[in-house]
């Protein structure tokens, strides 16, 4: 009864998800209310996102849980200075989402060097099923998360490998990210021997485009400019094309 009192212990009974209507606002009683607050975060930001690919719904659960298990991995080991699981949709996951637009819609493989917690290759695989991506880690705690999170989730498209870019046998890939790995020139350096003839080298950086000249081994740069959703930083990337 409404007003009832209930004695200390007792135990309350919680709706089941699925006999709850579409729309019916999120009560504190309904079962894990984090989850639907980072839910209706990635939805708030991706509208802001047209360009990503049609299936970014049935991402979202999945990039919420990755946040969780951030949050939670963060609280026991330093493995990124976002302690929040909002922090990390915000500011990880949302860039990553907005870094999705710099990256030509053709390639199919992409490897991320200097992968720390898995981001921007964690986040990028889930938004493309259809794309096989390779993390690439030196840090032996953060390269066991990317593996527990990438079971954990079931992300089917993503390998981890754990050592420092220069010192693994490399392989050829459509595409290569180095956001943290090296200062700018030094990262197309780590990049180059990890990307196909013809394929993409991209250096994320922050409001100042990355300074890293024109490489000879580069036929074709540009600089591409874009915003991190819901009040987020203007960002740039470096993107140069390898000779074939």
């Amino acid at each position: 009864m409404s007003g009832q009192i209930v004695p200390r212990g007792t135990l309350l009974r919680l709706p089941n998800p699925a006999n709850v209507p579409r729309g019916t606002p999120l009560k504190r009683s309904d079962p894990d209310p984090s989850k639907a607050e980072l839910i209706r975060l990635l939805a708030e930001g991706f509208e802001a996102l047209p360009g990503l690919p049609e299936q970014r719904q049935a991402a979202i659960s999945a990039l919420a849980e990755l946040a969780i298990l951030v949050e939670k991995w963060t609280q026991r080991i330093n493995l990124t200075g976002h302690r929040s699981a909002e922090s990390v949709v915000r500011r990880l996951i949302l860039d990553a989402a907005a870094l999705d637009a710099a990256i030509p819609a053709e390639v199919r493989s992409l490897v991320d060097l200097g992968s720390g917690a898995g981001f921007p290759g964690l986040p990028l695989a889930i938004l493309h099923p259809e794309r096989k991506v390779l993390l690439i880690e030196a840090r032996e705690r953060r390269h066991h998360f990317q593996r527990m999170a990438i079971r954990e989730l079931g992300i089917a498209n993503v390998e981890a490998r754990q050592g420092r870019a220069e010192a693994l046998p490399p392989s050829s890939h459509d595409a290569g990210i180095a956001q943290a790995a090296a200062a700018p020139p030094d990262a197309v350096g780590l990049l180059l021997p990890w990307v196909r003839p013809g394929g993409w080298l991209i250096v994320p950086g922050g409001s100042r485009a990355p300074r890293v000249g024109h490489p000879p081994e580069v036929e074709v740069a540009k600089i591409a400019h874009y915003r991190v959703p819901l009040g987020g930083p203007s960002r740039t990337a470096w993107v140069g094309r390898k000779r074939a």
